[in-house]
């Protein structure tokens, strides 16, 4: 068997305990949760094979051709007539006993096999709870062994299969999982969870360099950015990022951008005045082969998610003039029942087009200040303030959108209700259809009436509204307070800021291009 087919004996163990959370693992769908740092930490003092002793060996790397398995063990312990015992090093932060997990029993048995097949003598198995810091011992007995290799035959099968074995159902396993929040089983039924979903990191935070001239380098484990009007540099912990977002002639290192991509998160640049002009994303992600159906979708599942993103772009729409007092709302419902059948995907966009008229006045209207109120819509350059303030929105709500489509493994281009002409991130655009009104329209206003942004922030450049520093970094401070605020889920229940809801979006399209459902689901507010 060559070294490409052998399955590593950790994730025979993951598939003793959820086969999907196995094929996750092995398409690259990969979790960083407080579990695994805790089980990581208890390895540290067994990761090291210069740590081992004569009688007592650490990181041991192990290997069989006949089951096509590799993996390495925390401890082999060797007797005084030579036989051998296996010693794995566990974590339980929580309880206050130890009972051996159906997982670290097949994780075991196979590394017993990989010795015997060795040539060793296994004179047993047992556990090193860190936490505890007890020993408790595992029989390793045949049962356990044809237990192990029938989980070693499933797992390989699961592993070549191209979709992933369907979610548990309320099963309490996905309670304690570290991978729950990207296998997302509830909400893959189409039902509320009975359980809190976390976000990935509730810390991260996506850093904007905004200030011409900035220069961000990485220097012991922060970012530091230095700017031409402060002595010293503004630093951020390196953990504290998923995601950076340099706007105009901010640079950064290498380092940074090293770093950053190397932690899986990408890095967006925008030009000054908010076009977003490129991006760079991780070279190994997760579900790579998952691109070869998302470039082949039909016409009819195309034209039916086309239809729902615009319905429900429209709809929040509605709901957003609706809180304002507009009186546009009772038209935009009509065309967004419209939608619901349009034909194709063009007549779909000519609904969204028609729409769009309506909203805008509607939004203009929302804004007290009379400076910040436009006629109609404008791309670039803008004919006016509002216009240019929504420009820089709805870059930054790309770049988020760009973020949640890049963590799934998705190719941001191959979009369903947008073309990729011109190489756009047509799937990005896709996904922040139904997030535009809610997030960067919702800032806006809020930035304006509130005060935040003030008519002495722009300059007008042979005619055209130019944002100045100190009115992008209120904009873009009003995004983020907004795109971090939490809100129910209408679909699933729980609380979830904005940002962490678009990864969840995108996870669901993945779903759909998967087949694992049979369209999609925008997130639709009352």
């Amino acid at each position: 068997m060559s070294a490409d087919t052998r399955l590593p004996i950790a994730l025979v163990a993951q598939h003793a305990y959820c086969p999907r959370c196995a094929w996750l693992e092995a398409h690259g769908d990969t979790v960083d949760v407080a579990q695994i740092a805790e089980g990581k930490e208890a390895h540290v003092a067994v990761d090291d094979p210069s740590t081992g002793r004569s009688k007592r060996l650490t990181s041991v790397g192990l290997q069989s051709e006949r089951l096509g398995v590799t993996g390495r063990c925390d401890v082999v312990e060797i007797g005084d007539g030579g036989a051998v015992t296996l010693v794995e090093h566990k974590a339980t932060p929580v309880r206050r006993k130890l009972p051996v997990s159906l997982r670290t029993q097949v994780q075991l048995a196979l590394q017993a096999m990989c010795l015997e097949e060795m040539g060793y003598e296994v004179a047993g198995a047992e556990i090193w709870n860190a936490t505890l810091r007890r020993r408790v011992e595992v029989r390793l007995d045949n049962d356990l062994r044809d237990l192990a290799l029938e989980h070693l035959e499933a797992c390989r099968a699961v592993v070549m299969s191209p979709e992933p074995p369907p979610p548990l159902e309320d099963d309490p396993r996905c309670y304690r999982c570290s991978h729950v929040s990207i296998c997302l089983p509830d909400e893959h039924l189409g039902r509320s969870p009975a359980r809190r979903i976390s976000a990935t990191d509730p810390a991260g935070h996506v850093l904007h360099l905004t200030t011409p001239g900035a220069k961000a380098r990485f220097r012991a484990g922060r970012i530091e950015v230095f700017t031409p009007e402060a002595d010293d540099p503004q630093r951020v912990p390196i953990e504290q990022v998923i995601g950076v977002v340099a706007h105009g002639n901010a640079d950064m290192s290498s380092a940074v951008i090293r770093e950053v991509l190397t932690r899986g998160f990408p890095i967006v640049w925008c030009t000054w005045n908010g076009r977003v002009v490129g991006w760079a994303t991780p070279a190994e992600g997760p579900n790579g082969d998952v691109r070869r159906y998302q470039y082949s979708v039909d016409d009819e599942r195309r034209t039916d998610v086309a239809r729902r993103i615009v319905s429900a772009k429209i709809t929040n729409q509605a709901a957003f003039l609706r809180r304002h007092a507009a009186p546009e709302r009772e038209s935009l419902l009509s065309l967004a029942e419209a939608a619901k059948t349009a034909p194709s995907v063009d007549t779909a966009l000519g609904i969204e087009g028609r729409a769009a008229v309506i909203y805008f006045q509607g939004l203009s209207a929302a804004l007290k200040q009379p400076w910040a109120r436009f006629e109609r819509r404008s791309g670039r350059p803008a004919g006016d303030a509002g216009n240019a303030c929504l420009n820089l929105l709805y870059a930054l709500l790309l770049s988020d959108a760009l973020r949640a489509v890049a963590a799934c493994g998705l190719d941001p281009a191959g979009g369903v209700l947008h073309s990729p002409v011109r190489n756009k991130p047509a799937l990005a655009l896709d996904l922040m259809e139904e997030f535009r009104p809610v997030i960067a329209d919702s800032a806006f206003v809020w930035a304006v009436n509130n005060g935040e942004l003030r008519e002495s922030d722009f300059r007008s450049d042979l005619g055209t509204p130019r944002l100045i520093d100190r009115g992008r970094k209120a904009l873009i401070s009003a995004y983020e307070r907004r795109v971090m605020t939490e809100f129910r889920h209408p679909r699933f229940g729980y609380r979830v800021s904005w940002r962490r809801a678009m990864e969840i979006q995108a996870r669901l399209l993945l779903a759909f291009f998967r087949r694992e459902l049979s369209t999609y689901h925008p997130i639709l507010l009352r």
